[in-house]
């Protein structure tokens, strides 16, 4: 969902960007987010323009909702390997380098159920379901609060 379908009850997402996500300031934006949701899950997809391989990046979800996103924006290999030398000055995309996005989900989750699928046109969709309310033990802990983090694939 875009800014504008988003429910006026909720604030827009506060999306922390560093690295090449801070310094793309033209093309498309790294670290865009978009939230839905459903009765038992969440989903966001995160724009990644730049980024090629899934095994680039590495997502965090911790059970308070809290994402975090870390990758690596690579130069192209067509380039790299051009018998031609080009001099080309970086406009529409991310320049290279490391990057992280951080922002927080509408609430928490079970970050051991969620698939992740980063797809060909650069967006990261990532589907996690909601943790109900926490049990709290005797000592007043929650139990079964567990935080995860996962390659994509």
């Amino acid at each position: 969902m875009n800014s504008e379908e988003y429910p006026k009850t909720h604030a827009k997402p506060s999306v922390t960007l560093s690295g090449t996500a801070e310094n793309c300031a033209t093309g498309p934006s790294l670290g865009l987010v978009d939230i839905g949701s459903s009765e038992n899950a969440y989903i966001f997809r995160v724009a990644l323009p730049g980024v090629r391989h899934k095994c680039n990046i590495k997502c965090d979800i911790q059970r308070e909702g809290r994402v975090r996103i870390e990758g690596v924006i690579t130069e192209s290999d067509t380039l790299k390997n051009s018998p031609k030398a080009y001099e080309m000055k970086v406009q529409q995309l991310s320049p290279p380098g490391p990057f992280t996005v951080s922002f927080n989900l509408p609430g928490p989750v079970d970050p051991r159920l969620c698939s992740p699928q980063f797809r060909a046109d650069g967006i990261l969709e990532v589907v996690v379901l909601k943790y109900p309310i926490p049990l709290v033990s005797a000592e007043g802990l929650p139990e079964h609060w567990f935080n995860a983090s996962f390659p994509v694939s």
